[in-house]
């Protein structure tokens, strides 16, 4: 598979702090994963974030080291504008990045300001209305619209632009439950049949397992674990130390493990559905 992000070595420090917010992380994406990336707060999360989609150094005064390859592209030689074209990034707040009269109008403004012709333009906006299932907001104010509808509407207008990378900063931050599932839906949706790469900050720890096909855990800066979700999620000690629960369903696992030692060196299960499985074949 071909590299979509790379990080060699790479270190960031904030002008205004003194504790860098990620020290000499070395990381690879391949094109079409699902990445989740969990930790406490001030762990580096949002700091990876703004450096796939260049922000990093671009909009942000700081000491960079290292080196970030995105698309094949050192993100330090390649202007944010550029980067647009490839990287999407949605933040927790989505209200944050609408500015239109309508949904119409907000989902083909990215691709009118790239000079996108209006037949295409058109084209996707009716493609990825009836994809995130809002054909029916169309012509509403996103400032009227719930907490998820409008994360749907923030997400439609940046892939819009066609990214192949879609960067989610804590995308549910402030949803309710209803809208926390569909964002998480729609993003599965895009990754699955869009083949889009994903790399999702989220401090849902129990949804993020269940969607995501590998688990970056951070903790000063410092990827601390990386791997499938059920690995990083049995190492439930490390994951504590960071402050972090484990998902509630591998912690009862867990306690019935040290009680019986029954499981042995299966990965813990992450939904119930899943535990009920595992259970059913080990009798």
């Amino acid at each position: 598979m071909n590299k979509a992000i790379e990080f060699k070595n790479v270190s960031y420090t904030y002008l205004e702090n003194d504790v860098p917010a990620l020290r000499k992380v070395s990381l690879e994406v391949e094109e079409g994963e699902f990445v989740g990336i969990v930790g406490p707060n001030s762990s580096g999360k949002s700091t990876i974030c703004r450096a796939i989609s260049g922000l990093i150094p671009h909009s942000y005064s700081g000491q960079l080291d290292g080196e970030i390859i995105v698309k094949g592209y050192k993100t330090q030689e390649v202007k944010t504008v550029e980067l647009a074209k490839f990287v999407g990034m949605v933040f927790a707040d989505p209200e944050a990045q609408l500015s239109q009269n309508t949904v119409w109008e907000e989902i083909a403004f990215g691709p009118a300001n790239l000079g996108i012709p209006k037949v295409e333009i058109l084209k996707r906006v009716e493609e990825l209305v009836a994809l995130l299932k809002i054909e029916g907001l169309r012509n509403k104010s996103p400032f009227t619209l719930s907490g998820g509808e409008q994360q749907r509407v923030a997400i439609a207008s940046v892939l819009a632009m066609q990214p192949d990378i879609l960067v989610l900063d804590e995308p549910t931050s402030n949803l309710d439950p209803q809208g926390t599932a569909e964002v998480f839906a729609a993003v599965r949706s895009l990754n699955e049949e869009q083949h889009i790469t994903v790399v999702m900050v989220e401090h849902e720890v129990e949804l993020l397992a269940e969607f995501a096909n590998r688990i970056l855990l951070m903790n000063k800066g410092e990827i601390v674990l990386d791997g499938t979700p059920s690995c990083v999620f049995r190492s439930t000690e490390i994951v504590r130390q960071t402050g972090l629960n484990v998902p509630q369903v591998t912690e009862v696992i867990e306690i019935l493990d040290k009680e019986y030692n029954v499981w042995g060196q299966r990965p813990y299960p992450l939904t119930v559905e899943e535990a009920i499985k595992l259970i059913n074949l080990s009798r």
